[in-house]
């Protein structure tokens, strides 16, 4: 509850700032930049969310938010270069790694959704319906069944390994595929193929009816798929746009911003989930 009135206070500071500097020529200046840069995973940018929320950011400072769309890990990458001041990504062990060391400040948690088995409804695999993710991946792979993999240091493709690795096993061979793409073109890849592909629940939401795939397997815990926004670390790269990346921050998980997030919808369905996390999926 601290936390969240301290952020309150800073959030409005912020604001003032703004106000004092857009309002009153006379008025010390906060030296806001009209943009900040964002990398970000392209489950975000797919599946239309930031497309739908990012103008009322905008509307609301006069900030432009410049996206950058790739896998986690190449966000992260981006931050610790300096090449970005703030990464919306879900990987929390990677999360927490890039804050310990040094890299980002002030990690948010934003939003979640989970992560689905899709498939082609024939299933070859026999995995539908099937509880754990761990034992559908298990069968995938005895069955040599085509599988698409993002290969791409995402959240997505590390949750993947994450899956592998609780089942044992190590995949490889020609039923194996490493796409190096993001999610829209995997799911593309895995309807041509007919093959089995893991896939943020987001973007299956918005390009489902595009593709030849059902969803098989879902609700296992380990399939929660949280977001959070870290802002980089000014003292380690004092020319980020450290201010706009606090408001920024401080607007996204404002009730402004989370019912934003909360309406987003495709088919009157919710593709981001802006509460709590839950014990479980």
């Amino acid at each position: 509850m601290k936390k969240a009135i301290i952020f309150s206070i800073v959030f409005l500071s912020l604001m003032s700032l703004w106000a004092n500097g857009m309002d009153d020529p006379g008025a010390p200046s906060a030296k806001f930049s009209s943009r900040i840069r964002l990398a970000t995973t392209t489950s975000t940018d797919n599946s239309g969310l930031l497309a739908a929320i990012l103008p009322a950011f905008t509307a609301r400072t006069g900030i432009e938010v410049d996206v950058i769309a790739v896998g986690t890990g190449r966000a992260l990458e981006l931050g610790e270069n300096g090449d970005v001041d703030v990464v919306l990504v879900h990987a929390p062990s990677r999360e927490k790694a890039f804050v310990d060391a040094g890299y980002g400040v002030n990690r948010r948690y934003v939003m979640y959704n989970d992560f689905v088995i899709l498939g082609p409804r024939e299933d070859p695999a026999g995995i539908s319906g099937i509880g754990e993710a761990a034992e559908a991946f298990t069968r995938i792979a005895d069955s040599r069944s085509v599988f698409i993999s993002r290969g791409d240091d995402s959240g997505t493709n590390i949750k993947e390994l994450a899956i592998w690795n609780s089942a044992g096993m190590s995949p490889s061979g020609d039923w194996y595929r490493e796409a190096g793409q993001g999610m829209g073109a995997v799911l593309l890849m895995s309807s041509e193929t007919r093959g089995y592909t893991l896939a943020d629940r987001g973007t299956w939401l918005a390009m489902k009816d595009k593709l030849d795939l059902t969803v098989l397997v879902q609700g296992d815990s380990p399939l929660l798929n949280p977001y959070s926004v870290i802002a980089v670390n000014p003292r380690r790269y004092p020319d980020s746009r450290y201010l706009e990346s606090m408001l920024f921050i401080a607007w996204l998980t404002s009730p402004e911003g989370i019912k934003l997030i909360r309406d987003f919808r495709i088919n009157n369905e919710p593709l981001f989930i802006p509460e709590p996390l839950p014990a479980g999926l």
